[in-house]
């Protein structure tokens, strides 16, 4: 049975390998499968960026990303969020049944709390609702989600239960999260911990050309090198050996694990071969955006075409919504 899907990305910058191997190679396939519902989240994105410099740019390249990866708009529906006024109308309702105590407890607030002090807006404290308004406006079944989201897929289901519960229907599905039957891959930095983020500034971005791509891995931490045969790799290390396995030959992973075991291996060599890896993976992809980036004919389609399909789906959702809750006209 063909499930409904709902994905978003913030338009704060460009696509990185990350995001590529850890959903956009799957979101192929499961635009195939499904009814797919891809958009951009710039609502989302001035929570953190309340002056962004240059939001149409933003919201363009991302889209370009999208488009460029794969992500086909004659079988999915591609839109950007702020096309959508129906969400925010959403986003309002569901905002009267969220509690500030819950919004409070949620532990991407009580991050951004800690990352910006100067910035703790209504916006941040009801990112979850709004997340959830995303997603149940286009009664989604399913949602890709990374381990960082769980919880806000969870208060989702939260939102959609109270919902129902408040005024005795059984109208939003509680949507579960789509890990495409397999564990998630995570991408890491190229900073030696963590993973690979735009606001971490450890990243290859989709769109860096292949200079941009040497120069970051050549900068990539490592270590001193391994000191006894067999030596297990230390995190550093074992990052850039993740990020090799999903983009480099298996061949050339045995090289050089061989190479580290036998204390043998000159992370010059590694690094090298890895950008060069990561670019003939990469540079086709940098080329399909910079093609669609210069078709603003295109663009401006898909995105008019996305709108309408989003907005047949949202607008059906709220007119409902507002009957259930009350609002009927005289």
């Amino acid at each position: 049975m063909m499930e409904t899907v709902v994905s978003g990305i913030r338009s704060t910058g460009n696509l990185h390998l990350g995001n590529y191997f850890g959903a956009l190679k799957n979101f192929l396939k499961m635009q195939k499968e499904n009814n797919c519902f891809f958009f951009i989240a710039d609502y989302h994105a001035l929570t953190t960026h309340p002056k962004p410099g240059d939001l149409h740019g933003n919201i363009k390249q991302v889209l370009a990303e999208y488009l460029a990866c794969g992500i086909d708009p004659e079988i999915a529906t591609v839109f950007i969020q702020s096309d959508v006024p129906e969400v925010t109308e959403l986003y309002l309702l569901l905002n009267m049944n969220a509690y500030v105590g819950e919004l409070e407890r949620t532990t991407s607030f009580k991050e951004k709390v800690r990352k910006y002090p100067d910035n703790i807006n209504a916006g941040l404290l009801t990112y979850p609702v709004l997340m959830a308004a995303d997603i149940i406006i286009h009664k989604a079944n399913k949602v890709p989600v990374g381990k960082d989201q769980e919880q806000h897929l969870e208060m989702t289901r939260k939102f959609a239960r109270r919902f129902n519960m408040i005024y005795g229907v059984d109208y939003f599905p509680e949507p579960d999260a789509y890990n495409f039957g397999r564990k998630l891959i995570k991408i890491p930095g190229l900073d030696g911990s963590g993973k690979m983020g735009k606001s971490e500034g450890n990243g290859i971005f989709l769109s860096d050309t292949p200079q941009e791509i040497r120069k970051k891995v050549m900068r990539a931490v490592t270590d001193t090198g391994p000191t006894a045969r067999n030596q297990v790799p230390s995190e550093p290390v074992k990052n850039l050996f993740t990020i090799m396995k999903v983009v480099s030959d298996p061949s050339t992973v045995k090289y050089f694990t061989e190479k580290h075991a036998s204390c043998e291996i000159r992370y010059g060599d590694l690094k090298k071969q890895l950008a060069e890896d990561i670019i003939n993976v990469t540079d086709p992809i940098r080329k399909r955006i910079n093609d669609i980036l210069s078709d603003n004919k295109y663009l401006a389609r898909v995105v008019r075409e996305g709108a309408e399909k989003a907005r047949m789906s949202a607008s059906k959702t709220i007119r409902e919504v507002r009957e259930i809750i009350g609002y009927k006209p005289f």
